[in-house]
């Protein structure tokens, strides 16, 4: 039962670290659709890109693979939005 219960969550953790990572797209379409990143806080998004690394760094030492792709799809996310803030910044 304990392994039932593991697996739901590891499944869970899996998905919900996804969905996370997929919310970083919906600043880069507001910030694509403004071409304004005015309120946005770039030590934010550098912060959240370095993180990303290191939990890719050890989604690979413990060969996770949901949290190598998630981490992944999230350093996409924040590695465009840095891109886009020195684009549009003013």
């Amino acid at each position: 039962m304990l392994e039932d219960y593991a697996a739901s969550i590891a499944i869970i953790a899996a998905v919900m670290g996804s969905i996370m990572s997929l919310s970083y797209f919906s600043q880069v379409y507001r910030i694509l659709k403004r071409k304004s990143v005015e309120d946005l806080s770039l030590t934010l998004f550098i912060i959240f890109f370095i993180g990303m690394i290191v939990w890719i760094l050890y989604g690979l030492s413990v060969n996770s693979y949901p949290v190598i792709i998630a981490n992944i799809i999230g350093l996409v996310g924040a590695g465009t939005i840095i891109a886009l803030y020195f684009k549009y910044k003013r």
